[in-house]
């Protein structure tokens, strides 16, 4: 096999390769200048990097695997058979895939942060409290009597949020 019957191949590699790169830096760049104006913690902000990451890696596999001219049937195949394990195994853990769905929303669009003094809104066990952290999965709220209670994100989007207290993200120069 000679090197010329694989240009057009190697090109396309190539600039797939230099998209992902690009696509990666860009991504990062914006989802931490995001963080940065909306005071998100760096942590949360390289977890949704990683989530767009691995979404960027799977598109790019599945467009190397087209370019190097793998049959379409039996990319379905291998893509419905992978997607049916997958399926089954997150059907399991869905609280897990949703929790991290849910952390991923709460971090581009909910106005709470750590340090803001929140109520949820549940009519069975209603819970109040600091949000000292935000997680993946899950943010923790100290209760008034110092009780570390920890809220699934899932469960955050179901629920009515009242922002009690909001955290002053600003030095208070009149006390």
């Amino acid at each position: 096999m000679e090197f010329n019957q694989f240009t057009s191949e190697i090109i396309a590699t190539a600039s797939v390769l230099i998209v992902v790169f690009v696509l990666r830096l860009l991504v990062a760049k914006v989802v931490r200048r995001y963080a940065k104006v909306n005071h998100n913690l760096e942590h949360r902000a390289n977890l949704v990097i990683k989530y767009i990451d691995l979404l960027i890696n799977i598109v790019a596999f599945i467009a190397l695997i087209v370019i190097w001219g793998v049959q379409k049937e039996d990319i379905l195949v291998t893509v419905s058979s992978i997607t049916t394990v997958i399926g089954v195994a997150m059907f399991a853990q869905w609280s897990i895939l949703s929790n991290i769905t849910s952390g991923i929303i709460l971090f581009f669009f909910f106005p709470f942060k750590i340090g803001d003094v929140i109520c949820i809104n549940d009519k069975d066990f209603p819970v109040q409290g600091e949000i000292e952290d935000i997680n993946a999965f899950h943010i923790n709220l100290r209760s008034q009597d110092g009780a570390l209670n920890t809220y699934p994100n899932n469960l955050l989007l179901q629920k009515g949020i009242t922002i009690l207290k909001p955290h002053n993200d600003q030095p208070d120069f009149m006390d």
